[in-house]
């Protein structure tokens, strides 16, 4: 036997069994953390998402389901993000003012079947448009006019409320939105309406297979849609925390971060310098790449999933939007 270190501290001591790590354990995931995205159609069998294993579209009663199930394994709330029949797009997203479009007539039905589960719906233009831009386009056709938008998203924001959403979205990123949405809500008696804003969404290459999801991708006729002139540069954290305060000031309730893992340092910096809660967004691109490396044999797929939305929690997130949200859910309860 080799004479020992002369050690007074040695932190595997506190690494020795699993039940010494859970008891100093620093950092917890709970299925009430988690808010499942959840991709609704007009009707037909649930419909698989290629680039998105175990993610389909599903119809309103099958949507209902789910979200019961959900509910079932102690997940609060659900996403809802429409795709709608491309004969009901347009230049300028009509269709998301209906008070009798499919995402409308769905969130009622839920809440009332279900009426404690949360409910938070999209507030942009871009499952709507022809184009597949988040707002309308100005009149040289290649930049979204910001303020025509916000108009057209305000009023958008009080037909979803008055379907009975627990929460309005806005994930367009457009200048004034929030306090915009806001002012209209409270106008329309809706004072108990939250807004969890998008407030640091990036112009991010992680969003392809959300697009094919929500079918804005083929609206666009393209993969690599540019929204770089609204969606933030990856490259400015100042900018974003710029952006985070500007929607506080304007009456967010909840501010949000999307992509969550490749904007971890976005996400500590802003739980530094919020008291409001924080949210993450763990993007279809995230889900996908540990799903594509795990069927290629690279990594171990239960642990880097597991291992993905601790760090989102480690860097300060109260909550993550995740497609990984019921199985993560299911594990945790095991």
């Amino acid at each position: 036997m080799t004479d020992a270190l002369p050690l007074r501290r040695r932190p595997r001591r506190l690494r020795a069994s699993d039940g010494i790590r859970q008891l100093v354990r620093e950092t917890r995931l709970h299925p009430s953390n988690l808010v499942a995205p959840l991709f609704l159609k007009p009707a037909g069998p649930p419909e698989p998402v290629p680039s998105m294993p175990r993610v389909f579209r599903r119809n309103p009663s099958d949507l209902l389901a789910e979200c019961r199930a959900l509910a079932n394994l102690g997940i609060p709330g659900a996403a809802v993000f429409p795709c709608i029949d491309p004969a009901l797009k347009d230049a300028q997203g009509t269709e998301a003012l209906n008070p009798k479009g499919l995402l409308q007539t769905t969130i009622t039905d839920i809440k009332s079947a279900l009426p404690d589960f949360l409910l938070f719906t999209d507030v942009a233009l871009d499952p709507y448009t022809t184009h597949g831009h988040d707002g309308v386009l100005d009149v040289s056709g290649h930049d979204v006019d910001n303020d025509r938008t916000v108009a057209i998203l305000s009023r958008m924001a009080v037909v979803q409320a008055e379907a009975g959403v627990d929460f309005v979205a806005p994930s367009d990123m457009m200048d004034g939105r929030i306090g915009a949405i806001r002012e209209a809500l409270d106008a329309a008696g809706h004072h108990r309406t939250g807004i969890l804003a998008y407030s640091v969404k990036f112009a991010s290459s992680y969003y392809g297979p959300f697009r094919e999801a929500v079918g804005s991708k083929a609206s666009a006729g393209t993969a690599l849609l540019d929204k770089r002139t609204y969606q933030m540069d990856p490259a400015n954290p100042r900018e974003a925390m710029l952006e985070a305060r500007l929607d506080e000031d304007q009456g967010a309730d909840i501010l949000m971060v999307k992509p969550a893992g490749p904007y971890l340092d976005i996400i500590a910096r802003l739980r530094q310098r919020t008291e409001l809660p924080v949210a993450a967004y763990q993007v279809s691109g995230e889900y996908a790449q540990i799903h594509a490396a795990a069927q290629l044999g690279w990594l171990d797929y239960e642990r880097a999933r597991d291992e993905s939305l601790l760090a989102i929690r480690r860097a300060g997130a109260d909550m993550i939007l995740t497609y990984f949200a019921a199985e993560a859910a299911e594990a945790l309860s095991h």
